[in-house]
């Protein structure tokens, strides 16, 4: 998660060819400060309907720490899902702690299948109706959330940003919130991307309106942070500019960051930091090739065209994804001098259409 630090320069693509012999993400010397995990590999079944020409939905996925003591990057997968023949995954970009990331892991999944009815929202494919189910599912696990970091015995500053996929061989459901984990289709190998980033700062539309909901919230924004502290305007967590708002006010007074006659003049009418999503749905056929989906981490060193180029030549060479995952990883990052600039970085790759290759 890289949130609160500089981009650090983007590398060329290294070669294509790696294969099942170099999936060992560890090397020497300063190497050995990086750990790359992987997660099980494995396929589901195509679901209905078949008219959609899709064979067997392949996941593979990957998980980068650098120099941390946690990692607070995290992929949720559960092909084997409760929804009604939708599978769900999420990939989550923690910060400033794991505490908000493991909460999630579980709680994440279980409220949007409870919001969806198990599924038979999304069988509508009714987007205002599955838009209003994982919103509030959303902002439930946001509360519940909220009230279990309040409970802690220290403070906890933790929050996350999510990309939450809820998907059938014929449809594919995404719901988005923070700046952090751009998810990219292949159609045909030109790359799409379905999320917009949630940020105070820039000129785009979504920026924006979110610069504006902060202001009529009370907030403000200093050097493209809200409150001059953090640069995404919408995650799970962050109970500071949630429900502990004015101690947070407190706290940068006695911080030397502001004065009291400044935070006089402070009138909070809500959160600065919210949880509601974007959802979108997109209709899936015989073009649609793969889904990547991954933090910042990866996205500081590549570009999205890179990537889906990088995936489809290794999907072609050998078509394993698990490999492809790990690959992506070890060909475009892990360089030994600039290890020391990684924090956390994960991803997920889901194979949606062999022929399409």
């Amino acid at each position: 998660m890289a949130l609160l630090s500089p981009r650090v320069p983007r590398l060329p693509l290294a070669s294509h060819s790696a294969g099942a012999g170099a999936l060992r993400c560890c090397g020497r010397g300063a190497a050995s400060a990086a750990r790359c995990h992987a997660t099980a590999a494995g396929s589901v079944a195509a679901g209905s309907p078949s008219s959609s020409g899709l064979e067997a939905i392949r996941w593979g996925s990957a998980k980068l720490q650098g120099a941390r003591e946690e990692m607070e990057d995290e992929v949720i997968l559960r092909p084997e899902s409760l929804l009604h023949g939708f599978s769900f995954a999420a990939v989550l970009d923690g910060h400033a702690g794991f505490s908000t990331v493991q909460f999630l892991r579980d709680e994440l999944y279980k409220e949007c299948a409870a919001a969806l009815d198990g599924g038979a929202v999304l069988n509508t494919k009714n987007l205002e109706a599955i838009t209003a189910s994982i919103r509030r599912a959303f902002a439930t696990v946001d509360a519940n959330l909220s009230t279990w970091l309040e409970q802690m015995d220290k403070e906890d500053d933790s929050g996350a940003t999510a990309t939450a996929l809820f998907l059938r061989n014929d449809v594919l459901v995404v719901s988005h919130i923070g700046d952090s984990c751009l998810q990219v289709v292949s159609r045909g190998g030109r790359p799409q991307s379905l999320t917009n980033f949630h940020r105070p700062y820039g000129n785009n539309k979504t920026s924006l309106e979110e610069i504006k909901r902060i202001r009529a919230a009370g907030g403000w924004i200093l050097d493209g942070r809200i409150c001059g502290d953090i640069s995404v305007s919408r995650a799970f967590g962050d109970i500071r500019f949630k429900t502990r708002k004015n101690e947070m006010l407190v706290k940068g007074v006695k911080e030397g960051r502001w004065t009291e006659k400044f935070i006089s003049r402070i009138n909070f009418k809500g959160d600065l930091i919210i949880s509601s999503p974007d959802v979108s749905l997109v209709e899936l056929g015989p073009d649609v090739e793969f889904v990547l989906v991954a933090t910042d981490g990866l996205w500081d060193y590549i570009k999205s065209t890179e990537a889906v180029a990088f995936v489809r030549d290794q999907l072609r060479q050998h078509g394993d994804v698990q490999v492809c995952s790990l690959s992506l990883f070890k060909e475009n990052i892990l360089i030994i001098f600039l290890l020391q600039h990684i924090l956390c970085a994960c991803l997920l790759l889901v194979w949606l259409s062999v022929a399409g290759l």
